[in-house]
């Protein structure tokens, strides 16, 4: 279909014979293709007769991008959908511009249909508040870790501290509303995870480097997650169960699952123990808590708590 209006914008009348000869199709296919275009709102004049045959009206100049209805729909929803996922960067002004831009060059029927489209939506889950990386370092990042050359970068921790440190940048991954990228960490020696929003400036550098064998960027990054700092380290081992049943139900880079002889161990940290006892309740089998102390309590008071309110 394309094909067909690439060869009308040349000019003139084409006959459907020819057009389907060159397109290698039968006619009853060419004038189908003919009849699309017309609905999308592309002025093709038919012409019946001996020397008859198509060609676009004259005067009109086509759009520089040309959209079908499914195209069009997922275009749109695509860059709403990254919004809201905090998945584009610089969101709100990328995504307004370039829907902007989308809805200039659709045909007006096809325009109207996504414009009610937008304002019948609702979404149930809640937009992500996060601080998108700039796209000049998601960029460079990205060329870096294809082509494994390495970069300089700017940080900023958590605490606010702000160092230069040379990168391998292994991968990208994007979690939980977050970029990351993965790699080795020449000021401290070994493979590390950094926040994109946290990184003022990423700048090439000379050299290449190699990626070990079998490395995953996404594991990487979910242990990391699994492994951040926090006020209370519990330890519990789940009993009669297995890592891939507690992942079916725990998700990715919440916890640190061992497999043992006599089930799993769960390692988790987090900022209340009473959140711990919550998960724990949540899998569903029967535990055992290794450490704190503490934590054992939380459990009695949230069994005490549910037993009250079954009353």
């Amino acid at each position: 279909m394309l094909a067909l209006l690439e060869l009308l914008q040349n000019g003139g009348t084409h006959p459907v014979p020819a057009l389907a000869e060159r397109l290698g199709v039968d006619e009853r296919t060419l004038r189908r293709y003919a009849q699309h275009l017309t609905d999308l709102g592309i002025p093709i004049e038919s012409r019946r007769g001996r020397y008859g045959g198509y060609r676009l009206m004259p005067g009109y100049k086509l759009p520089p991008l040309m959209l079908t209805d499914d195209e069009a729909v997922a275009v749109v929803l695509g860059l709403v959908a990254g919004r809201r996922a905090g998945l584009v960067t610089d969101a709100a002004a990328a995504v307004d511009s370039a829907s902007a831009k989308v809805r200039r060059v659709l045909p007006a029927a096809l325009g109207r249909r996504l414009d009610a489209l937008l304002e019948a939506a609702e979404f149930t889950a809640p937009a992500w508040q996060t601080s998108p990386p700039g796209t000049d370092v998601l960029l460079v990042l990205a060329d870096a870790a294809r082509r494994r050359r390495p970069v300089a970068i700017t940080y900023t921790s958590w605490r606010g501290s702000a160092s230069e440190r040379r990168l391998e940048p292994y991968g990208l991954v994007f979690h939980s509303g977050r970029w990351y990228v993965t790699g080795l960490d020449s000021l401290r020696g070994e493979v590390r995870t950094f926040r994109l929003d946290r990184i003022a400036a990423a700048d090439p550098r000379e050299g290449t480097f190699e990626v070990p064998t079998d490395f995953d960027p996404v594991s990487r990054v979910l242990s990391g997650l699994a492994d951040v700092a926090y006020p209370h380290e519990a330890s519990v081992l789940l009993l009669n169960t297995t890592v891939a049943e507690v992942r079916a139900t725990l998700p990715a880079g919440v916890a640190t699952l061992t497999e043992t002889d006599r089930g799993v161990r769960l390692l988790l940290r987090a900022n209340r123990l009473e959140w711990v006892a919550g998960v724990l309740a949540w899998l569903g089998c029967d535990f055992e808590i290794e450490y704190p102390d503490e934590l054992r309590a939380e459990v009695i008071r949230l069994a005490d708590r549910l037993t009250h309110s079954s009353r």
